[in-house]
């Protein structure tokens, strides 16, 4: 049974993301200012603070296996460097196939000097609102085979839809994933209450 500070915390997450969204809807011109305190509202009772999402491919084994995965994803309507932390596991739009999702670490942000290890690339800093995603599988060809910022470069804070929370494999390997500690602390209540591993198995497609 969940403790009340369990649910507490939970409801000002909900609270947060409604404000987030229902913001970026307006901004948008989704809709008017009337609508805005109804969509907040609607969002607090009705909506969900994640989705599932299915994953396959070796670039994020062993954090996700290659033959493939259900994730648990928390939504971020508007990742910045206040919602998303470098070590987080996220979900962004491909750069190179906006129709695609890719599920990749992030390891720099903003203001981040990155120096590589091939002497020919000169050093550089990231920019506002840039990021730096790489794959957790080490052992495949960086720019050949990796599929991430070390072949398509920077990538911006706004391709980020989302932190993934819960992975998947089969119906008995399954976890929480590793994120940075304070993405941790910060998804726990909203792990707590919206984690159902036996809905995540029906969605399996292994």
């Amino acid at each position: 049974m969940l403790s009340m500070s369990t649910w507490l915390r939970y409801v000002v997450h909900k609270f947060e993301y409604s404000v987030s969204l229902s913001w970026k809807s307006y901004k948008g011109g989704q809709i008017n200012e009337k609508e805005l305190s109804d969509s907040i509202w609607k969002n607090v009772f009705q909506g969900k603070l994640t989705y599932l999402h299915w994953n396959k491919g070796e670039e994020m084994a062993p954090t996700i296996g290659a033959l493939g995965g259900t994730l648990l994803v928390r939504k971020l309507p508007a990742a910045d460097t206040t919602k998303v932390f470098v070590g987080d596991v996220v979900v962004l739009k491909d750069p190179e196939n906006s129709d695609n999702y890719l599920i990749r670490r992030l390891a720099a942000i903003e203001g981040y000097e990155l120096v590589s290890s091939d002497e020919k690339d000169e050093p550089f800093v990231l920019e506002k609102d840039q990021c730096w995603v790489l794959s957790d599988n080490e052992s495949l060809k960086p720019k050949q085979e990796a599929k991430d910022s070390r072949i398509f470069g920077p990538v911006p804070m706004s391709d980020i839809v989302g932190r993934v929370l819960y992975c998947l494999r089969t119906a008995v390997d399954h976890g929480p994933v590793q994120n940075s500690p304070y993405s941790t602390r910060k998804d726990s209540p909203v792990l707590e209450v919206e984690l159902d591993v036996e809905e995540m198995a029906k969605n399996h497609k292994a």
